[in-house]
């Protein structure tokens, strides 16, 4: 009885088939990779002939997969350089969503401050009143004030006479 991890025996035997069984095709193997892949080679070497003589731009082998799907990555963007000669300065860049909705947030930013100044906005009348009634406090604190120490004046001149 054997314990632990590993099992006493081996579960599943490996079958390998004659070269009978291969010669007549009735191995229980599937048929072999190498021979799908030269199959594969030899259609793609066809078909390179055949582009090739219709252009021969293409002359670079693929390595791997490359050589057998020929689909290119939609988000893989391939920067594009563009000399200073070949520039359009006449050309105007469409912004973004984004940088609209900022620029256009910066503008009604800027305008409402510029209304603020002038005192045409709702919260600047209100600051406005607030500080009129603040002037008028104070302006009454200060006359009370002087009241006070002109009477204080007035007291002390008449404890000297």
């Amino acid at each position: 009885m054997g314990r632990g991890k590993f099992k006493g025996k081996p579960t599943g035997r490996r079958q390998f088939s004659n070269p009978e069984e291969i010669i007549a095709g009735t191995s229980t193997r599937p048929r072999s990779f190498k021979k799908e892949e030269a199959e594969v080679k030899e259609e793609e070497e066809e078909s390179e002939e055949e582009s090739e003589e219709e252009s021969g731009e293409e002359s670079e082998k693929r390595k791997g997969t490359q050589s057998v799907i020929e689909v290119e990555n939609p988000n893989s963007v391939k920067p594009t350089n563009v000399k200073a000669k070949n520039a359009d300065t006449g050309k105007t860049t469409e912004l973004s969503r984004r940088e609209r909705e900022e620029i256009e947030k910066q503008r009604a930013h800027e305008r409402y401050m510029r209304l603020q100044e002038q005192g045409k906005t709702e919260q600047a009348r209100k600051d406005l009143e607030r500080l009129a009634l603040i002037r008028q406090q104070r302006a009454e604190a200060a006359k009370k004030r002087e009241e006070e120490k002109a009477a204080k004046e007035q007291k002390k001149a008449e404890a000297r006479k």
